[in-house]
């Protein structure tokens, strides 16, 4: 995964210091961090499970829901685990290579889930618009192809950083404010022109999430017409119902994500406390929020949770 080149020096481990101004809060803090992980990685594997199990649950819908459900295990687990460590364990040393790892998961697979969120949007504004043919339209050869392209892409997208990275030369600095190893934070490290590298970071950025974001905008562009257009109140409560959900899932990740993309560039008089929790928010929130929005709102889902406690109840 990673290029090494002989003429450059790199450090055997970095630092990560946690949550630079809340020193004296961090094992406080770890509790609700560790609660937000214990909940994602119970709700999204529950989620997994009953799809997998639920023979009629295999749509698309559901198909999209199950490789978000992935992400966010991935996503998640690439960083929490360290970060709690840190938090509570002054573990604040990270190898090298380890940290590249995490840089590589945490960018491929934050393009995953926004091409996955793009997908999702599709599929219901194929369920809405063109309610008869979604079956036709969306096929499982049709989901599964569109998954696979989501999931190459962002991989694919996101491992030139980790070829340009081991090949420049780093300052004897080794500290990173922050809780976890992400692209810009390692590469102001490097005592290097990192111009290259900042333009192609930017060039992802805009071409991968500002395509995924458009699509989704002019999904549900099209959805509120169409939803407007029927004759129903009751029709139009239940098709917003419907894309209530994951409109919140979209906004729960892509304004973090945002908001921590453009501080690390723009955001020279943010707070760095302001900084690093907000980074913190993008990698916590949404794998916890995810399984409870579409477990609370997806009655199927609903459904099959409560009958399994019922089950073991008995």
């Amino acid at each position: 995964m990673f290029a090494s080149n002989s003429n450059s020096s790199y450090p055997v481990f970095f630092i990560l210091l946690g949550i630079p101004g809340l020193e004296n809060y961090q094992l406080w803090i770890g509790f609700p961090f560790c609660v937000m992980y214990v909940v994602a990685v119970v709700g999204n594997i529950t989620i997994l499970h009953i799809i997998r199990t639920d023979h009629t649950l295999h749509e698309p819908m559901y198909l999209f829901l199950a490789m978000l459900a992935t992400t966010d295990l991935i996503l998640s687990s690439s960083t929490q685990p360290k970060m709690l460590a840190i938090l509570w364990f002054h573990a604040h040393e990270i190898e090298y290579h380890a940290c590249l790892i995490q840089v590589f998961f945490i960018h491929a697979f934050s393009s995953v889930e926004s091409g996955v969120l793009m997908a999702m949007a599709v599929d219901r504004y194929v369920a809405i618009c063109f309610p008869l043919r979604h079956s036709s339209i969306l096929t499982t050869s049709v989901v599964i192809k569109l998954g696979t392209a989501v999931m190459v892409g962002g991989l694919l997208w996101v491992s030139p950083f980790c070829f340009m990275i081991p090949r420049m030369p780093f300052c004897p600095n080794k500290v990173i404010p922050q809780s976890y190893c992400e692209h810009m934070a390692v590469l102001k490290l490097v005592c290097a022109d990192t111009r290259v590298n900042r333009g192609y970071g930017l060039f992802v950025a805009f071409s991968v999430v500002g395509f995924d974001i458009i699509v989704i905008s002019g999904s549900y562009v099209m959805i509120l017409r169409a939803v407007l257009r029927l004759p129903s109140g009751e029709a139009r409560l239940k098709a917003f119902g419907t894309c209530a959900s994951h409109v919140c899932v979209i906004l729960a990740f892509y304004i973090p994500a945002l908001f921590t993309f453009l501080t690390h560039r723009f955001g020279h008089h943010v707070p760095r406390v302001v900084h690093v929790m907000f980074a913190n928010v993008y990698l916590l929130v949404p794998p916890m929020l995810n399984p409870i929005i579409y477990g609370v709102r997806t009655k199927q889902i609903r459904d099959r949770v409560i009958q399994g406690f019922k089950t073991k109840k008995l």
